[in-house]
C-alpha cells in the first residue's frame, strides 16, 4: 500500500499487543521447527530464529518511535477488510510460514535434501536478511502498512511516493518474494522451495487484487501508478 505519514500519537496498548503477537509467532515457529526436526541440535533452525528475532528487535526500534499508530493498527483485523483477503492473508501465513517450517523440519529429520554448499547457504542468509530490511524500509515509509487489505478512510489514507515506493508500488510484497526464495537456503532444504513457490504465487495474486483495489478506491493512486509503472519487479510486472 502507498501512504503519507499520519500525524497521530502511538497507541501504547496496541503496540504492546503487536509486540506480544510478534513474540508469540517467534515462539510458535521455534516450537514447530524443533518438534518437527526432533532435536535441538540443528544450527539452521537457530539461525532462522535468530535472524527473525533480530528483525523484530530492529523493527521495534525503528517503527515504535515513527509508526506507532501503524503498529497498533497491525495488531488487529478490521471488519472492512476485503472479502478475498480474509482468505488470502491467512493462506499466505499457513503456506509461507507453517508449511515452510514443517517441510524444512521434516527434511532435516529424514535427510531428504543433500547438504548445501556453505557459500550458497551464506548467500541465502544474506538475501533473506536484506529482504527483511527492505520490508522494514517500506514499513517505515508507510503509515498505512497494515496486516490486511482495506482503504483506511478513518485514518486519512493517502498515497506516498517516497522510500522504496519510488521503485515499485508494493515493496513489502517485493521483499517477501526475495525472502521466500532465500529462506529454503537458510534452512538447508531443497524441498522447502515447494511451499515457498506456492507462497510466491499467492503473493502475486494478492498484489494484483490489492493494486486493483487501490486503483479503484484510493484517491491519487492511479496518478501514482502512472508514474511508478511496476507493481513488484522493475521492468517485469
Amino acid at each position: 500500500m502507498s501512504t503519507a505519514k499520519i500525524q497521530a500519537g502511538p497507541v501504547p496498548r496496541g503496540i504492546l499487543r503487536w509486540a506480544g503477537q510478534m513474540t508469540a509467532a517467534l515462539l510458535v515457529c521455534g516450537a514447530l521447527l524443533f518438534v518437527t526436526t526432533g532435536k535441538l541440535d540443528w544450527p539452521p533452525g537457530w539461525v532462522y530464529l535468530g535472524m527473525n528475532a533480530l528483525t523484530q528487535v530492529l523493527s521495534a526500534a525503528v517503527l515504535i518511535p515513527r509508526q506507532g499508530d501503524m503498529l497498533a493498527e497491525r495488531a488487529q483485523v478490521r471488519p472492512d477488510t476485503k472479502r478475498w483477503d480474509h482468505v488470502l492473508a491467512p493462506a499466505i501465513v499457513v503456506v509461507g510460514t507453517l508449511a515452510v517450517l514443517l517441510t524444512a523440519g521434516l527434511d532435516a529429520r529424514f535427510g531428504w535434501s543433500a547438504p548445501l554448499p556453505g557459500g550458497l547457504w551464506a548467500l541465502g542468509l544474506g538475501l533473506a536478511f536484506a529482504s527483511q530490511m527492505f520490508v522494514l524500509w517500506a514499513m517505515a515509509s508507510n503509515a498505512f502498512f497494515v496486516t490486511t487489505v482495506r482503504i483506511q478512510a478513518e485514518r486519512g489514507h493517502t498515497v506516498t511516493r517516497g522510500g522504496p515506493y519510488r521503485l515499485v508500488r508494493h515493496p513489502g510484497y517485493a521483499g517477501s518474494l526475495i525472502y521466500n526464495l532465500a529462506i529454503p537456503l537458510v534452512l538447508g532444504s531443497w524441498w522447502t522451495f515447494l511451499p515457498a513457490l506456492a507462497t510466491i504465487a499467492l503473493t502475486f495474486l494478492r498484489t494484483g487484487l490489492e493494486d486493483r483495489t487501490l486503483q479503484a478506491e484510493l484517491p491519487g493512486y492511479p496518478e501514482y501508478a502512472a508514474g511508478v509503472r511496476y507493481r513488484l519487479i522493475p521492468g517485469v510486472w
